[in-house]
């Protein structure tokens, strides 16, 4: 019994508070560089998303002879302005690297820094 008590109480928190995003436009970036942005709709706490009205920015690249060589050998992963609808989709939270708000973000005194006086 008290076995089963404590793994109720060891439930997985996530340690993000997305509840105040949902359906707001977020964008999301992954491991490996592709970015994303669309309406949270859903969340759990290993961070997997339900985004809806997506779409993926793309990547600047050109194909020669299939290869790809993208058009800034120092970075790879710079975006340009085209995008791609996805519509509906899951996004796998452990390839997820970055959440922000679409809509901006609120300025905050950094805490690191000690106040003098």
């Amino acid at each position: 019994q008290q076995n089963v008590e404590h793994k109720e109480k060891k439930r997985k928190e996530s340690i993000l508070d997305l509840s105040k995003y949902l359906e707001k436009n977020i964008r999301v970036k992954f491991a490996g560089g592709r970015e994303a942005e669309g309406i949270l709709k859903g969340y759990d706490p290993l961070l997997n998303l339900v985004l809806d009205n997506t779409k993926e920015y793309l990547r600047e690249y050109f194909n020669t002879n299939n290869s790809l060589n993208y058009t800034d050998p120092d970075d790879p992963y710079k975006l340009n302005q085209d995008t791609r609808m996805l519509g509906l989709v899951v996004c796998r939270g452990t390839s997820v690297v970055l959440i922000c708000p679409v809509d901006g973000m609120e300025s905050i005194q950094n805490p690191f820094i000690q106040q003098e006086g």
